[in-house]
C-alpha cells in the first residue's frame, strides 16, 4: 500500500484528490484526475457505511464511473463495536488476501486500507448496480434460493478442511478465547433483547432461544469439523441478484463476519430467513441436496448427505444467535428493528421444525 494515501474514513475526506491518489496507487487510473464526485448513500448494513460514487475526470479515462465505497460507521458506538469485533479488519483482510482465490462473485477491489488500531479503514468496490439487492423481510422465491444457495458450493468447496486457513490469523481470531467470549457473552444479550422485544417476540422465539441457552455450552463446544471459509452473514440483504431473468448470477457483499467455521451454518442461515415459512418446508431439502451435490461434483469427499444434512439441522440456530447478537450490538434503527424480529422468528421456527437442539452435542 502506497504510504502517501492517507486512509479515507469519513465521507469529508472522501475527496477528488484523495480519489485520484487511490485509483493511481492501486494501477486503475494511469492518467487523468477526478474533478468531481457526486455521493448517494446505497444499502442497508448497519455496521457500515455504504456511499455510491459518481466519478468525473478531467478527459476520457479507462477507469470506473462510480464505485462504491464502504467506511466505518459515522455513530460512535457502532463503529466502536466494529473495532472490538474486528469486522472492519476481517473484511478488508478478505477482499486483499481471500477474495482472488475464490470463484464466487464478489464485488471488485479498486482500493483497500486500513489501521487496525484505530479502525480507520476505506474499501473502493465495483459497483454492481443494476443488481438487485435482495430484501431480508420480504423474502425470496424458491427460484432465487437455488442461485444463492447454489452460489455457496463457490465459497466452500474450494478450501473445504483445507488447513491452510489456519495460517490466516484474522479469520481464526483464536478460536478458543471466542467460544468462551459467546459463552459470557451471548446470555447477556440473549437477556436484552428479550427485555427490548418482548412484546413482540412470539413463543416459537422464547421456544428455540430457552433451549439454545439452557444448553449453549454443548452447542459451541461440540465438533463440527469439518469446516471451511463461512461468510457468517449470508443472507438476501447481502445479496446482490442479476437483475436479467435467468441468468442465475448474483454478487456476494458484506464480509464482516467472515471466519472459519462449519459451512452448513451458511446453508441453514440463508434458507431459514431467505424463504417463508411454507415455501422453505416443501423445498428446503431438495435445496440442500442439490448444494450436497456441488460440494462433491466439486471433489469434497468422506461428507456423505446423512452427516451433511445433521450439520443442516444443527446449524439452524446460527440465525437466531445473529438476530439476538446484532440487534444489541449495532446502532438500532426501525428497519433494524423489523429485520432482527422477522430473522428471530424465521430462525427459531426452523430450529424447531428439524429438532435442532437433538444436534447440539454432536
Amino acid at each position: 500500500m502506497n504510504p502517501k494515501i492517507t486512509i479515507a474514513d469519513t465521507l469529508d475526506k472522501l475527496t477528488p484528490a484523495w480519489l485520484t491518489g487511490a485509483l493511481q496507487a492501486s494501477g486503475h487510473l494511469d492518467e487523468g484526475m477526478v474533478t468531481e464526485i457526486s455521493v448517494t448513500p446505497v444499502g442497508t448494513g448497519q455496521m457500515s457505511d455504504s456511499i455510491r460514487l459518481g466519478v468525473r475526470y478531467d478527459r476520457e479515462v479507462a477507469a470506473p464511473a462510480t464505485l462504491v465505497a464502504k467506511l466505518p460507521s459515522a455513530d460512535s458506538g457502532t463503529r466502536d463495536t466494529g473495532k472490538s469485533l474486528r469486522s472492519y479488519e476481517i473484511e478488508v483482510r478478505f477482499y486483499q488476501e481471500l477474495a482472488p482465490r475464490l470463484p464466487m462473485r464478489t464485488p471488485r477491489v479498486f482500493h483497500a486500507d486500513i489501521e487496525v488500531e484505530t479502525a480507520a479503514f476505506v474499501l473502493l468496490l465495483e459497483d454492481l448496480a443494476p443488481a438487485r439487492q435482495g430484501d431480508q423481510l420480504v423474502g425470496c422465491s424458491p427460484q432465487l434460493a437455488k442461485v444463492a444457495v447454489d452460489e455457496l458450493v463457490k465459497l466452500h468447496a474450494p478450501f473445504w478442511g483445507d488447513p491452510v486457513l489456519h495460517s490466516f490469523e484474522w479469520l481464526n481470531r483464536d478460536f478458543e478465547a471466542r467460544r468462551e467470549f459467546m459463552l459470557s457473552l451471548l446470555p447477556f444479550l440473549w437477556d436484552g433483547f428479550r427485555d427490548r422485544y418482548g412484546a413482540d417476540l412470539g413463543p416459537d422465539v422464547h421456544h428455540a432461544g430457552g433451549a439454545l441457552f439452557a444448553d449453549l455450552e454443548t452447542f459451541l463446544y461440540a465438533d463440527t469439523q469439518p469446516w471451511s471459509i463461512a461468510h457468517g452473514d449470508y443472507r438476501l440483504d447481502n445479496l446482490l441478484f442479476d437483475p436479467e431473468p435467468g441468468s442465475g448470477r448474483v454478487s456476494v457483499v458484506d464480509w464482516q463476519t467472515c471466519t472459519h467455521a462449519p459451512a452448513l451454518q451458511d446453508v441453514a442461515y440463508f434458507i431459514g430467513a431467505g424463504l417463508l415459512l411454507d415455501e422453505r418446508r416443501e423445498v428446503e431439502e431438495g435445496l440442500v441436496r442439490g448444494y450436497h451435490a456441488g460440494l462433491v461434483a466439486s471433489g469434497v469427499a468422506d461428507y456423505p448427505w446423512e452427516r451433511c444434512w445433521h450439520d443442516y439441522r444443527r446449524g439452524t440456530p446460527s440465525g437466531l444467535v445473529m438476530a439476538i447478537a446484532a440487534s444489541m450490538l449495532v446502532e438500532r434503527t426501525e428497519r433494524g428493528d423489523q429485520m432482527f424480529l422477522t430473522m428471530a422468528a424465521r430462525h427459531a421456527r426452523h430450529a424447531l421444525d428439524l429438532d435442532a437442539a437433538d444436534t447440539f452435542g454432536t
